[in-house]
């Protein structure tokens, strides 16, 4: 072998027609990026491939500093992308590893070999440019490749033209807003002391003028980051303004329609937002603009109308039918730019929502009316009335149509009650149904629905990272067939299911004849999924497979720290079960989490205070705060952010009912987890120090013009109420004849702002009783909304007469 090789060498080095005349192109194919693949070379206009005879490390490292790729990672021979096609233009090539191009190089004469394509030499470059520390290649912390090794750069050296180049480069698109440095973590490499000069069209970041070494010293926590979005471009064509028409997306350079079987108006408020075309007025349907040409993507887009690029809105692709021109997605725009609203949502429109759900597509129903929103009561609710909130939401048909606060109570108004569809309506205020606000009802009969594109996943398993690989769609679990099953496909669920971030597909299973249904088949997920739900895959099929060897059946790298919650059997969750409090020393302080989408998740410390703490602590049943921590106080947690911008009133029965951002824009890190030290479970702490309260009511001082107003022989329930929350079936719910309160000033509670204690008592549950200058009254948030300036200590005496549920 080695004599073979000199005596190859020998030739070339001799042999002057063996040298290139001129520059060839070179481009590395089928590999992860344009910084790895299979080694071509352009010659007299053909594409060929290099035969890997000789291939080794020095040849690879020009081939990555032609390409701008930073240095050589791996030569790799026997196609290991892939066979090519076409000529193999070089057999033997000989490089001293130093040069700058292969035209540098010497090698056997054009099409002169030995070899087939089964033999084709590649590469894995480092790159240039990098991102760190996100959920896929394509955002994190921005790296460059310099004196072999990576150094982190300094956000005020980089600006929004460099992203653009940098997702550009790493072929990810276009970049999304980010505001802020360190957005995905700090980092340990060096730092880069240059500053990126781009003007913006560059294609390569190599290739952006340098600034001169900075005088000024950066640290990591002003790292730069990028977050780039595929969804390249958008426009309205075939309307009669710039501001309505056919919706038109560019996706990696190539121009389609947009299919509108989940198309809303809420997508639709972001569209027009980010267009410069105030607020969307309307979403015609049935091809209004004309037919499209091109390509369908089939992609959903849910938005909640707050985002500044449709591209940082969640999107499915999993299970989406093919769609045809007929169904073209379209709006109108109200044409002008408008101040930005709260939630996205235009002056005097009305918006329905599904909240606090274990996913988008189920929960309790929500209306939004004169700028607040509300819950519908379920006297007389059913799947005509689901069926026609499902339509309205793009999230198909009704499964399920469920009351009595089957996803927790709500708060704020209740706008509808008696709703009466025939389920052809557009939408649920078309129904016949009473005047708005006008209704019997209490948040216990809060309305809710489960739509048939509800969707989750589960492996079916006691440990819940391993198993069978189910769907949960149309309201019933189903398998995952395994065919065109990806690595990435199994990292991605295993990631959705909080189980690490890969796994191993099993392959020998039994032959059989599978029974129930099979959702999905061809579930190809790519480098550049973010999440399971944006891969791929042939349309929803309950005979997707019939095989249990089809069947996919996975085991995660990760096993989850404490038993999965028994859900989502859609229904089955309660808001207890739905948070919990981890690093602290017992379940009432610690870091926040919370459960969704099949996973435990935290929630950012921006705007998180007092009145995110009071609700997080009584979704806990551990009493008021006594304060709202952030920066990781109880150390950082892992997995998924769900939530950040957290901005609760105080007074939602869950995190979950407050108005929040979703936690997937990249903007907060696990550094930034929100937590919670609450006074204790359930239990009220008084003046003294003490959780019990003074035995008789005699001992604090009573208003003399109230007397004694505790019947004798009733043992007093006493506690810290900020609108005095006295337990259920205290006679307080008679009002001031059989309570005593003492008026303290604010000053004297342990934590600030509104704080109230839950008390609990044999009868359970609590109502508010508010405070109205010296008297104690009850009173109800969704008719009489009041914060109290005082703090109470109240004297509620149980009274078993009292039935309050009967209101």
């Amino acid at each position: 072998g080695c004599i073979y090789r000199h005596l190859i060498l020998g030739t070339l080095l001799t042999d002057p027609m063996l040298i290139f005349e001129v520059a060839a192109e070179v481009r590395l194919e089928d590999g992860d990026g344009r910084c790895a693949g299979r080694v071509e070379v352009k010659h007299q206009g053909q594409w060929g491939s290099v035969c890997d005879d000789f291939w080794d490390m020095k040849d690879a490292a020009v081939v990555c500093r032609q390409l701008s790729c930073g240095s050589a990672l791996k030569a790799y021979d026997k196609a290991h992308f892939g066979a090519g096609s076409g000529p193999i233009w070089i057999d033997v090539l000989h490089c001293h590893g130093n040069e700058s191009a292969l035209s540098d190089c010497v090698h056997s004469r054009w099409d002169q070999q030995n070899c087939n394509h089964g033999e084709d030499a590649g590469v894995t470059c480092s790159g240039f440019v990098r991102l760190v520390g996100g959920d896929s290649p394509c955002s994190g912390r921005v790296e460059i490749h310099d004196g072999d090794q990576w150094k982190t750069v300094c956000d005020s050296d980089f600006g929004p033209e460099a992203a653009d180049v940098v997702c550009r480069e790493l072929q990810c698109g276009v970049a999304l807003p980010i505001t802020g440095a360190a957005h995905f973590g700090e980092g340990v490499s060096p730092i880069w002391d240059r500053e990126l000069q781009c003007v913006g069209n560059e294609s390569l970041l190599v290739s952006c003028p340098k600034g001169s070494p900075r005088d000024q010293p950066c640290t990591h926590v002003n790292a730069a980051s990028v977050t780039c979005t595929q969804y390249t471009m958008f426009r309205l064509v075939n309307g009669s303004t710039l501001c309505d028409g056919r919706v038109e997306v560019q996706v990696l350079g190539t121009w389609g329609t947009l299919c509108a079987s989940r198309w809303d108006l809420s997508d639709a408020h972001t569209l027009c937002r980010y267009l410069g075309c105030g607020f969307a007025e309307s979403i015609p349907r049935g091809g209004h603009f004309g037919r499209g040409t091109g390509p369908v993507w089939r992609e959903s887009f849910h938005c909640d109308g707050t985002e500044a690029h449709p591209g940082q809105c969640p999107v499915t692709t999993l299970g989406a039918s093919l769609c045809s021109h007929e169904n073209d997605a379209s709006v109108i725009c109200s044409g002008e730019c408008t101040p930005r609203l709260w939630a996205g949502r235009a002056p005097g429109s009305r918006q329905v929502r599904l909240v606090n759900g274990p996913g988008l597509c189920a929960g309790r129903v929500e209306i939004y009316y004169h700028h607040s929103w509300g819950t519908v009561c379920d006297d007389g609710w059913d799947l005509p009335d689901a069926t026609v909130v499902c339509r309205q939401l793009g999230c198909g048909g009704a499964v399920e149509a469920v009351g009595s606060a089957w996803f927790g109570e709500g708060s704020g108004q209740i706008w509808l009650d008696g709703v009466n569809c025939s389920g052809a309506e557009a939408a649920l205020w078309d129904c016949p149904v009473g005047s708005w606000g006008q209704h019997d009802c209490g948040h216990k009969e809060d309305a809710g629905v489960v739509c048939s594109e509800f969707v989750t996943l589960r492996l079916e398993n006691s440990d819940g990272c391993s198993g069978r690989l189910q769907v949960f769609y149309n309201g019933t679990w189903g398998s995952v067939c395994s065919n065109s099953m990806t690595p990435k496909t199994v990292s991605l669920a295993c990631k959705f299911l909080g189980c690490g971030d890969r796994g191993t597909l099993e392959t020998h299973l039994p032959y059989g004849k599978m029974s129930g249904p099979a959702w999905l088949d061809r579930v190809e997920c790519g480098e550049r999924n973010n999440f399971f739900w944006q891969c791929p895959s042939t349309p929803w099929n309950p005979q997707s497979c019939d095989d249990l060897q089809d069947e996919t059946h996975i085991t995660c790298n990760e096993m989850p720290p404490v038993p999965k919650a028994a859900c989502p059997n859609t229904t089955s969750c309660t808001d207890r079960e739905k948070i919990r409090a981890v690093g602290g020393e017992n379940g009432c302080s610690g870091r926040v989490e919370i459960w969704h989408r099949g996973s435990w998740g935290t929630v950012c410390d921006d705007s998180w205070d007092m009145q995110d703490a009071e609700v997080a602590c009584r979704q806990l049943g551990c009493g008021p705060p006594v304060s709202a921590l952030d920066e990781a106080a109880f150390g950082e947690g892992t997995g998924p952010i769900w939530l950040e911008q957290v901005e609760c009133r105080g007074t939602e029965p869950s995190l979950q009912d407050c108005w929040a951002q979703p936690g997937d824009s990249g903007a907060c890190r696990h550094k930034e987890d929100a937590a919670v030290h609450c006074s204790g479970a359930g239990e009220a702490v008084f003046p003294d120090g003490s959780q019990n309260g003074p035995r008789d009511p005699e001992s604090q001082t009573i208003p003399a013009e109230h007397g004694s107003l505790v019947p004798s022989g009733q043992q007093p329930l006493w506690g810290w109420m900020s609108s005095g929350l006295c337990p259920q079936g205290s006679a307080a719910h008679r009002g001031i004849s059989r309570a005593a309160c003492i008026i303290l000033p604010m000053t004297q509670s342990r934590a600030l702002g509104f704080v109230p204690a839950t008390l609990t008592s044999p009868a359970g549950g609590a109502i508010w009783v508010g405070c109205v200058k010296d008297i104690c009254a009850p009173w109800y948030p969704h008719t009489h909304p009041l914060t109290p300036a005082l703090l109470l200590l109240c004297s509620c005496t149980q009274d078993s007469s009292t039935n309050p549920s009967s209101r």
